[in-house]
């Protein structure tokens, strides 16, 4: 079976250090000196205040599906789903596998006040001085892509540069990456290997987390992530522990994303 995961951090491993070499770490911080005063905004305390805790995501095409929305502009999208009531955003910045790019990420910041993820393959902390610069309030570590420690240090300098971070494991196994520097735990009911998806998986793992999150932090909170179309299973994501819902091409693959996330946010009530 063909592993994509394994293919998209190769090709990150590359890209990056090409990224590096074009902007080292020094230019890049001269040219956002200005945004990096800027104080985030906290994702999770906006998730767990929210009635939703919808986190909207902005993709214009995945691994699995193909494109989604080729010609989505980013400014039009979110400005849209803060509008109609997302509780943050996330913006994939992968060029190759999602169609994305820091560039989104830079014009998310300039048209919305909600908190903004980062969603990437984060492998090195050069990552998370661009997610900074460019505007993130949070950044996604992967448990699949990382060693334990990696995800440690990894953690250690985004809270150091006043991002937060929201861990994405899909094992029971992987919950030993959880430290005290993650503020949000995560699930991903898609295996990166396969893009198979199936969404009792957040069931599976949800007593596990909710252990996980009791033993590391008692602020630890929960998001399900990937293969959420429909309000009724928030409501019983909800029962079991969730309060964030990063939800993605149930919303892009339709011709006005933030009209479909006002009808999604109608069902929950």
């Amino acid at each position: 079976m063909k592993d994509i995961l394994h293919d998209i951090i190769t090709n990150k491993r590359i890209e990056v250090e090409q990224q590096k070499q074009a902007i080292p770490l020094q230019s890049l911080l001269a040219m956002g000196s200005e945004r990096l005063d800027r104080t985030p905004h906290s994702m999770r305390a906006a998730l767990a205040a929210s009635p939703s805790g919808i986190i909207a995501e902005f993709k214009r095409k995945s691994p699995s599906k193909g494109w989604l929305h080729p010609d989505a502009k980013v400014s039009d999208i979110v400005t849209e789903y803060e509008k109609n009531g997302a509780s943050a955003c996330s913006i994939l910045t992968d060029s190759k596998f999602f169609g994305g790019s820091l560039s989104d990420l830079q014009q998310a910041r300039r048209h919305v006040n909600l908190p903004l993820l980062r969603k990437d393959f984060i492998i090195d902390p050069y990552q998370l001085y661009q997610a900074r610069v460019m505007g993130a309030d949070a950044i996604l570590l992967i448990a699949a892509a990382l060693s334990v420690e990696e995800c440690r240090q990894l953690a250690e300098t985004a809270h150091s540069l006043q991002l937060e971070v929201l861990l994405e494991i899909h094992t029971e196994n992987e919950l030993e990456h959880v430290n005290d520097c993650i503020d949000m735990l995560g699930v991903n009911n898609r295996n990166l290997g396969s893009f198979h998806t199936d969404i009792e998986n957040s069931f599976r793992l949800a007593s596990g987390m909710l252990a996980k999150a009791k033993t590391e932090s008692s602020s630890l909170l929960l998001v399900s992530e990937s293969g959420i179309s429909d309000p009724a299973t928030i409501i019983r994501l909800r029962e079991a522990g969730f309060q964030g819902f990063l939800i993605g091409e149930t919303f892009m693959k339709t011709e006005q994303p933030g009209e479909t996330l006002a009808q999604f946010i109608g069902g929950l009530s």
